[in-house]
């Protein structure tokens, strides 16, 4: 009778044993998925905080530069293009062809010293400049999240409860166009 109780109470302690592990590995991924989470919400504040600069920015150059009528209006569709997007890859094809329109508006102020020296087009250029390395710093954190997320998604034995509770592997946010790569070469 002794053996056996003392097998059940080993068996119990067992269960027990690994029914904490698998609550502490399930604890430890939602709080790692909440981070990458939190991150997007950083880059989403960023990109919003950098669209709202957009108009202004293109009004300040309607004004001097009107006849640039193609460029600005590229430059509208590409923001609406990032407002729009919905999945991580598809914000991120968005950004890269947002910031290749930028480039190419930035890229008329050379033409036109007066708009170069104008100073609500230089404070906008400094928001944005500042937004951009904002976004930038979001986007590194949030690549982050993700690979400790993915990284902890893909151990053992966190695999096996990550499979069994869903846990699906988060896409890093990366400039897709090769061209985007490079950061422009503007100068005023």
């Amino acid at each position: 009778m002794l053996p056996i109780i003392i097998v059940i109470g080993g068996l119990v302690v067992i269960l027990l044993v690994i029914a904490l592990a698998v609550i502490a590995i399930y604890n430890g991924l939602v709080a790692k998925r909440v981070q990458c989470e939190n991150g997007w919400a950083q880059i989403d504040v960023q990109l919003k905080r950098r669209y709202d600069l957009i108009p202004n920015l293109v009004e300040t150059v309607k004004g001097y530069a009107s006849h640039e009528k193609e460029t600005l209006e590229s430059v509208i569709r590409a923001r609406q293009q990032a407002i729009d997007a919905g999945s991580v890859g598809e914000q991120a094809q968005a950004e890269s062809f947002l910031t290749a329109t930028l480039g190419k508006l930035f890229a008329l102020s050379e033409a036109y010293p007066e708009l170069k020296a104008n100073e609500n087009f230089m404070q906008l250029q400094e928001e944005l400049t500042s937004t951009e390395n904002k976004i930038g710093f979001a986007r590194q954190h949030y690549n982050d999240v993700v690979s400790r997320y993915n990284t902890a998604c893909q151990q053992f034995p966190a695999n096996i409860v990550a499979g069994m509770f869903n846990f699906e592997q988060r896409e890093f946010f990366e400039v897709v166009d090769e061209a985007v790569r490079e950061a422009p070469q503007v100068q005023f």
